[in-house]
């Protein structure tokens, strides 16, 4: 039997590692703002015969766009540029064709202003909060009947908040080392994300909730502790199968949802270890009230809870 309480420390302290080197990383990087937030025009083009990414990056330079950023995914290529007109699109088309020996398909084609983008960012963050204030207290409705309702809502949005840091630090070294935007997509990935995370929580807490009014046990921890143990297959299982479908559209799904299901794959990930290894432990360490012993040591009850 796994005992997570005892080893509660631990997986309290990968967190904590994982979120100071995410923070560290948005403090010092941030996140590369795509087209969707700053303004531009992206396109996805594919060569036949298939053309090498230098040589496209050259010509492109060649044309006036040396702050391109190209991205390869099979055999098509993802642009971000400044913004341009359908006229000059069509020229920029016509140039590659003629000077690349190559036929040129337009897969994808977006363009977007800065005052758009500007808008996008501010009703993004403001998505985001707003979802995470009305699941703390549909979390606290939900279960009104248990002490301390707030408390269990609070944990599962302290386990929310642990993803999306997880997911934007990741994002950040990205940015960093190998030229990833966030933009639309990013966000769509983050809030369904928060769906995901909340939902697995609420299934572990819910099981808790049925664990402490059948009276399996007057001591908190193996109440939650079992709780984990009876949802930890079925966690397991949704997250597995869930991985197998996100991993074949990010391998073979193209470059136009690359990122979005590298946000999926992160989150989904991060979201499973926190509803089973963080929200179920925390509200242990909140009711018994050892948080002065995780600050001061991480000296948690050495209690077994078997």
């Amino acid at each position: 039997m796994i005992d997570f309480m005892r080893n509660k420390q631990w997986f309290f302290l990968f967190s904590a590692i994982a979120m100071v080197i995410s923070i560290i990383a948005l403090a010092v990087f941030g996140l590369k703002p795509g087209i969707d937030f700053t303004g531009g025009t992206s396109m996805t083009l594919r060569f036949n015969p298939q053309v090498s990414q230098e040589d496209l990056r050259q010509e492109l330079m060649t044309f006036g766009h040396a702050e391109v950023i190209i991205q390869s995914s099979g055999d098509d290529f993802l642009l971000r540029m400044k913004e341009i007109a359908p006229s000059e699109r069509e020229e920029l088309i016509s140039v590659l064709e003629e000077d690349l020996n190559a036929e040129v398909m337009v897969r994808d084609y977006n363009t977007i202003s800065p005052s758009i983008a500007t808008e996008t960012a501010k009703s993004a963050g403001i998505a985001v909060m707003i979802a995470s204030v009305a699941m703390l207290f549909y979390i606290a409705w939900a279960f009104r009947r248990m002490p301390n309702p707030f408390r269990w809502g609070t944990c599962a949005i302290i386990a929310l908040i642990h993803n999306i840091v997880f997911v934007a630090g990741i994002f950040s070294i990205l940015g960093k080392t190998t030229n990833i935007e966030i933009d639309a997509l990013f966000l769509t990935g983050v809030l369904t994300i928060v769906g995901y995370s909340i939902n697995n929580t609420v299934v572990v807490f819910d099981r808790i909730r049925e664990n402490i009014v059948k009276g399996i046990s007057p001591d908190f921890a193996i109440t939650v502790n079992s709780s984990l143990l009876e949802t930890l297959g079925r966690s397991l299982n949704t997250s597995l199968t869930t991985i197998c479908v996100i991993l074949a559209l990010f391998l073979f799904g193209g470059a136009t949802i690359h990122n979005f299901m590298l946000v999926l794959l992160i989150g989904l990930l991060a979201g499973t270890y926190s509803s089973l290894f963080i929200a179920g432990p925390m509200l242990v360490v909140w009711e018994k009230k050892e948080w002065r012993q995780m600050f001061s040591g991480l000296s948690f009850s050495r209690k077994s809870t078997q």
